[in-house]
């Protein structure tokens, strides 16, 4: 087991006062406003945003402004805390927390939200999520699609609800433990490497065709190492041990766009993670299953698994000297060992009342 500590970002940010708000966002806003009295739980609320993520960061400044204005519009105190770096988001959080807010939203990618996420999780204050990257799994998986002004109408509407996340223990690039809460998903294997090649420039540039270039060339030219896979079987004592190429630890029943219901089962409301292991080397048999996906036919076998359970650990197998990237929320942590575990009643989460997460 990994004796790791909490990883914690810390960074010193500035806030930011936000711009005037665009009349014709204040105008739509004012009559969701009137409606919404009486039946919205939030007072106070922060909006963290990272203007140089994604694309066309111009118009992601307007898109924030017109989310602002909801929520101004419905009587809700809200304030923008614009991240200059990607190590302020903790700080700002921090301030949210300590100006007494009751929520605070994550305008972003899923970088953003997993950003926000690791100073939330212990606290009461509540995460809400408005997409604005280039992807947003979590959002997709609350049916936040649209508008940021759309989000920011259902998030009014929207449940707290009490959920458990995923904590992830790693060796970072420097050799290093650390350890990360996760919402969507983590993975070990080609999922990581795929992320670890995202060049942030291209990334605002090509938007989603560059993750389908990459896992092209990736396919077509990796070598897919094996390492070992631990975890409980049967509730005994003695841990089931298996090699993959690949492994993915689901949170969400929809990651949207293409992939959507990769892992049967999971769901934000289960108490485990489940497990899509990739038993095999083989890129005909990778290129198979992920094609069924995309159809919407995908079934599992020995070669790739579904599992559930609470903790899973995983390693490089005796001698081998490859390695073997991890991510979580699409996030690159660094390579094995890894531990994977669930950390129960860790998370408010404001969950819109026709989501079906």
């Amino acid at each position: 087991m990994l004796d790791v500590p909490e990883n914690e970002v810390k960074a010193h940010g500035t806030f930011v006062e936000p711009a005037m708000i665009d009349a014709n966002a204040r105008q739509a806003s004012s009559a969701l406003g009137s409606m919404a009295q009486g039946r919205i739980s939030m007072q106070r609320v922060a909006l963290i945003y990272n203007p140089v993520s994604g694309q066309h960061s111009a118009r992601r400044a307007t898109a924030v402004q017109g989310a602002l204005a909801v929520f101004r519009a419905a009587g809700v105190s809200a304030e923008v805390f614009e991240c200059a770096t990607p190590g302020s988001v903790a700080a700002h959080v921090e301030e949210a927390i300590r100006q007494g807010c009751d929520a605070v939203l994550a305008c972003g990618g899923d970088g953003t939200v997993h950003a926000v996420l690791q100073s939330l999780v212990g606290t009461e204050i509540a995460l809400g999520v408005i997409p604005l990257g280039t992807a947003n799994a979590l959002a997709a998986d609350l049916g936040l699609v649209g508008s940021p002004a759309a989000a920011a109408r259902a998030l009014l509407a929207a449940h707290p609800v009490r959920i458990l996340v995923g904590q992830i223990y790693f060796k970072d690039s420097a050799g290093s433990p650390g350890s990360r809460y996760f919402i969507v998903a983590a993975g070990i294997g080609a999922d990581a490497l795929l992320m670890s090649r995202m060049d942030a420039r291209l990334k605002r540039r090509f938007g989603y065709a560059l993750y389908l270039v990459e896992a092209f060339r990736i396919w077509a030219g990796g070598s897919f190492p094996l390492f070992e896979v631990a975890f409980p079987a049967n509730g005994g004592s003695t841990p089931r041990v298996v090699e993959a190429s690949q492994l993915l630890a689901v949170r969400v029943r929809s990651f949207g766009g293409v992939l959507r219901e990769l892992a049967p089962g999971a769901t934000l409301h289960n108490g485990s993670l489940q497990l899509v292991a990739f038993r095999t080397q083989s890129r005909r048999r990778l290129m198979r299953f992920l094609l069924a996906v995309l159809f919407r036919r995908h079934t599992f076998s020995g070669e790739i698994e579904l599992l559930e359970t609470t903790k899973v650990d995983c390693s490089a197998r005796d001698g081998s000297v490859d390695h073997i990237f991890v991510e979580a929320d699409g996030e690159v942590l660094g390579s094995l060992p890894v531990r994977l575990e669930v950390v129960p009643n860790a998370l408010t989460l404001l969950i819109p009342p026709n989501a079906q997460p």
